[in-house]
């Protein structure tokens, strides 16, 4: 582990601590060392609205931050752009800056999509100003956004707890990076 990874995983220990995700048959673990681009099979964007974080609710009653999987030769900012119009109506309005990811390793027998890599691959987390410009796209093979909201950092806690019990020390270690003079 890297020496930021060392410091970050000491306050953020639900965040670096080992994760099974059966749904996904993967084994996963976060750091801040970024993957190489062709390994980034899902992106997903901590959005802000000036101080506010957007979260989008499914037809489940979970709050998630807007992202998903890679489509073929689509780039990280490109699959950025498209899953925050398609779940959260939302465009960015700056530079889109990396978190870190979750480097996984399946053990399911073939990839989730036939031209993704495996059994290695990464989970990507970012962070970018955004706008909420319109309503969710909602495409058929996606989530089924019914709400987007733009809270404040302490609600985007609370509210995505029903995701991951981890997502509130991302949602904290990326206010964190994105504060003037954050080493990271």
């Amino acid at each position: 582990m890297a020496g930021s990874d060392r410091v970050w995983a000491s306050r953020f220990p639900l965040l670096y601590a080992r994760q099974r995700w059966e749904w996904a048959s993967v084994d996963a673990r976060f750091s801040t060392d970024l993957p190489v681009p062709a390994l980034v099979t899902n992106v997903h964007v901590v959005g802000f609205v000036g101080e506010r974080i957007v979260v989008c609710r499914d037809g489940r009653d979970v709050w998630f931050l807007p992202g998903g999987t890679r489509e073929r030769d689509e780039s990280v900012e490109e699959c950025a752009t498209r899953e925050l119009r398609e779940e959260a109506g939302a465009v960015l309005a700056g530079p889109l800056r990396w978190v870190g990811a979750h480097h996984c390793v399946s053990d399911a027998a073939a990839p989730y999509r036939p031209y993704q890599p495996h059994p290695e691959k990464a989970w990507l987390w970012c962070f970018a100003d955004v706008v909420l410009s319109s309503a969710p796209t909602n495409p058929a093979e996606g989530e089924n956004v019914l709400e987007v909201r733009a809270v404040d950092a302490a609600q985007a806690r609370r509210l995505l707890l029903t995701d991951a019990d981890w997502l509130p020390e991302l949602i904290s270690l990326t206010v964190e990076m994105r504060s003037p003079g954050c080493p990271a």
